[in-house]
């Protein structure tokens, strides 16, 4: 593919441009590309210089692409896209299947879809996992660099199309011996009743028990957390482990209540819960294992 776009920038450095951005590496994407990996770092140093902007911040590891790198990539996305479709199609030698690119939360990733995923192996599916924040990731898929994003942040806009993959329940919940001693009384009725227990969260600002105290009290959680860990698989095994109490997704812990390693504080009639989405982008090359990926956590979504 060579030529030159009707502003332009020449063809070939788009399509190097585009494979650094979703490979994340220089050397990767001169893999893919079938270049050099000086002739690879050679096209994205013209191409900056047409564009008069820099594209990627260079790592010990890879590269991490720029504000103007994400804008320019989600233009290209699509049209490379097709286009690779069209001269693979003309080609007509059947493409190797490529790793299937899927991101999410860490925590659900590692508890459900992995898991869910591991029999699509033996069928010969590679799998590329990456884990961040809900809007980054988004902001990743409509670029193409992933094929599938599990998210809780529902997309907007027609280039993204999100299927419903689980409704997320949401429980107050601490090891047996601490939640003995703490009055449900005193939790309806003030919010901050905790007799002396810790209150251990993922953020300082305790997005989750905050969210369940106004939806399940009606009032304003007023309370310092005094266990802050950024990930709710370390945040369950504090509770566990007698450390306080939290608000955790019951997937997450549903072999800890089976158990009876935590019980739930209350039994709301309505509990927070979120929908959670599975994402992909709308027009992008149809590729089998990204269908067998996509269909397979759709299928054991009816059962989480």
């Amino acid at each position: 593919m060579s030529g030159r776009g009707g502003d332009g920038l020449d063809l070939a450095q788009l399509r190097t441009f585009l494979a650094v951005y979703r490979a994340g590496s220089v050397t990767a994407a001169a893999r893919l590309v079938g270049l050099s990996q000086p002739t690879v770092t050679t096209q994205l140093q013209e191409l900056e210089k047409r564009l008069g902007s820099q594209l990627f911040e260079r790592l010990p590891r890879g590269v991490a692409p720029t504000a103007t790198a994400d804008e320019l990539a989600m233009r290209l996305a699509g049209p490379m896209d097709a286009l690779e479709e069209i001269a693979g199609g003309v080609a007509g030698a059947p493409a190797a299947q490529p790793s299937v690119r899927l991101a999410g939360p860490a925590e659900m990733l590692g508890a459900l879809a992995l898991p869910a995923l591991a029999p699509t192996i033996a069928r010969g599916v590679r799998l590329t996992v990456d884990a961040g924040p809900g809007e980054a990731l988004l902001t990743g898929l409509r670029a193409g660099r992933y094929d599938l994003v599990i998210t809780t942040v529902r997309p907007r806009g027609r280039t993204v199309r999100a299927e419903p993959l689980l409704h997320m329940e949401f429980l107050l919940v601490g090891a047996p011996e601490v939640a003995s001693r703490i009055d449900p009384i005193e939790l309806r009725g003030s919010g901050t009743g905790f007799g002396g227990v810790a209150l251990v969260g993922d953020a300082e600002e305790l997005p989750l028990p905050r969210r369940y105290w106004r939806q399940v009290f009606g009032v304003r959680l007023d309370a310092e957390p005094a266990v802050v860990v950024a990930d709710l698989r370390s945040v369950a095994a504090v509770v566990v482990a007698g450390g306080g109490i939290g608000v955790l997704p019951r997937y997450l812990i549903a072999a800890q209540l089976d158990s009876g390693a935590l019980v739930p504080l209350l039994e709301p009639a309505q509990p927070p819960v979120d929908t959670v989405f599975l994402a992909r982008r709308v027009g992008a090359p149809a590729l089998a294992h990204v269908d067998l990926v996509h269909d397979t956590l759709i299928a054991a979504g009816r059962g989480w």
